[in-house]
């Protein structure tokens, strides 16, 4: 298949008046303004992207934790949280479970609750 060749044949196009091509260049800013504005939004995500993925910060809160705590020799941790600047551990000693308070700055003992059944 090839191009067809008019040699001057071919359908002549008017030229356009004034209006027309006032409202062309119109429509030409109008694309180019809604083109830009699009581009900078998508620089705008990936930037926040790329910042909050290298800001991370290894503790949030800021605190300092003791490097060790004393629980006792037969203790079995079960589970460790931190809550309103209390470090709470829940121990197994000799088949108890005990919850153990602590400073987590320190990691000085505050406190000490026993769980029995009955």
């Amino acid at each position: 298949m090839s191009q067809p060749d008019y040699r001057g044949e071919g359908p002549d196009e008017a030229p356009l008046d004034p209006a027309a091509l006032r409202i062309q260049a119109k429509l030409k800013r109008l694309l180019l303004g809604s083109s830009l504005v699009m581009v900078a939004g998508f620089v705008a995500v990936f930037a926040a992207i790329v910042y909050k993925i290298n800001t991370y910060e290894a503790d949030p809160s800021g605190a300092a934790f003791a490097a060790t705590l004393s629980i006792g020799p037969e203790a079995e941790v079960l589970q460790a949280t931190l809550s309103e600047g209390m470090l709470l551990v829940l121990v197994r000693e000799e088949g108890k479970n005990a919850l153990l308070r602590f400073d987590p700055a320190t990691g000085k003992q505050l406190g000490r609750t026993e769980f029995v059944a009955r």
